[in-house]
């Protein structure tokens, strides 16, 4: 699950950084069995500072670059891109991992994904994804552009046969920043052959600001997060396919979008309280989802309205239920009320709705705290967390009894000596066998590959 921002928020002794949440935290690792909780420690010790000036970790642990901006792509297509961002690991052959990752480039990106035919949507667009090929001894075999012309690929998902969805946080049209065409689609990445997918948006699924992902193994239906900068933001998606069975180009044979409704309740910043549960959920159909005269969280959904959210970022599945994270809520920026981070739980068979967990303020130095950013599961259990914010960045373990632990710090300063930076973590997967963990570096975009003495 991708979350968002900057806190997860309870005291370790081992570094600065406060984490504190209310809430069933166990109700976050009820996911697959490769993520099945077990009794833990509560980490793996204090970090050790790295010689080299790129990655801390705790003793015992080492780290491979497998990929740095600007560095020559194997395939030969050009550089390596900027801004590594969502990442999925999945499995191929012969104990292979095939490692998709997404490019949130921006018109400003210093490197563009290199423009590939069969693979390019918008020449303009500087975002997409490439796809790396890692052996069982972490060597990289292969590296290349999975997709091309793109803008702004945040997060995403994996789905159920083996691809990657990546989506276009933005909204812009033909004729924005000098792009050829629309763009705020979902497009689906096969790693092992992105020659598969090609480079084709999945308008039937809503254009806006896509974040995140998770699909339902069962029913085939996708769930989508909106990450909305503006007032009114963001809307809980869920999109119903026409071929409900799945597999690559399945969703390109289109479907129905619908919003979620929460009775009474038009932002959900105003639930504060662990446990909250709301039961009828509705689901609305969305009058204009490809957004053609006005963006989809301002169309008229009817005399009862529609439910959103600010900064509705990360999804996944698990245990027969989706799990959506609203990152933050700030009453200055338009919300009804503030938060530091929700976590919620939709259980589509009883069309229930629960707050699971609220996020408590970070007392981190400099920040008043953000919420986490991409979070996955781990496959002895609990969660990796990346920070996203200023000062120092770190990847979070989460344990299933709640206990938080530092696993890797940033050493990379990109700022000044008066004013050090450090570039925030994203985009953390584990290996098929759960013996490596990948982690991106947005800036400088950098791929790493972290193995040691799990548990």
């Amino acid at each position: 699950m991708s979350a968002t921002r900057r806190q997860m928020l309870a005291r370790t002794g081992a570094t600065a950084a406060s984490i504190a949440f209310t809430g069933a935290v166990s109700e976050l690792f009820t996911g697959t069995a490769t993520a099945a909780p077990r009794p833990s420690g509560s980490g793996y010790g204090p970090l050790v500072t790295d010689p080299d000036g790129l990655l801390d970790l705790p003793r015992g642990f080492r780290y491979k670059v497998l990929s740095r901006e600007g560095d020559r792509l194997l395939s030969g297509e050009g550089r390596v891109p900027s801004n590594h961002d969502g990442m999925a690991a999945f499995a191929g052959r012969r104990g292979r991992t095939h490692l998709v990752r997404n490019h949130e480039n921006r018109v400003t990106a210093p490197i563009a994904v290199p423009v590939v035919p069969g693979l390019t949507y918008d020449p303009m667009g500087k975002g997409g994804c490439t796809a790396l090929e890692v052996d069982g001894r972490g060597e990289v075999l292969g590296e290349r552009v999975a997709i091309a012309g793109t803008a702004v690929n945040c997060a995403g998902g994996p789905t159920p046969w083996g691809t990657w969805l990546t989506c276009e946080e933005t909204e812009d049209r033909a004729g924005t920043n000098g792009y050829t065409k629309d763009h705020g689609f979902i497009f689906e990445v096969d790693g092992a052959d992105p020659h598969r997918t090609g480079a084709v948006p999945l308008t039937a699924m809503g254009r806006f600001q896509h974040e995140a992902v998770a699909i339902d193994p069962d029913s085939g239906i996708v769930y989508e997060t909106e990450d909305a900068f503006d007032h009114p933001f963001g809307l809980f998606y869920r999109f119903l396919p026409e071929k409900p069975r799945g597999g690559i180009g399945s969703l390109r044979a289109g479907g129905a979008l619908e919003a979620m409704r929460v009775p009474g309740v038009p932002d959900l910043s105003t639930v504060q309280e662990p446990g909250t549960a709301f039961d009828r959920i509705e689901w609305v159909p969305v009058p204009d989802p490809l957004a053609d005269g006005t963006p989809i969280r301002y169309q008229d959904f009817g005399p009862k309205g529609i439910t959103h959210a600010q900064k509705l970022e990360g999804c996944y599945w698990g245990e027969g239920c989706v799990y959506v994270v609203s990152s933050f809520a700030h009453r200055s920026e338009g919300s009804a009320a503030d938060h530091y981070g929700q976590v919620w739980k939709y259980e589509p068979r009883r069309r229930r709705l629960t707050l699971v967990i609220v996020f408590g303020p970070d007392t981190d130095i400099d920040l008043p705290g953000e919420s986490p950013d991409n979070i996955c599961l781990a496959p002895s259990g609990g969660l990796m967390v990346c920070e996203d914010g200023g000062g120092a960045q770190h990847v979070f373990g989460v344990t299933p009894r709640g206990a938080v632990y530092p696993m890797a710090r940033g050493a990379q300063n990109v700022g000044t000596p008066e004013r050090p930076e450090w570039g925030e973590f994203a985009g953390v997967t584990f290996s098929p066998d759960g013996r490596t963990m990948y982690v991106n570096c947005y800036h400088p975009g950098t791929t790493f590959a972290v193995t040691g003495p799990w548990r």
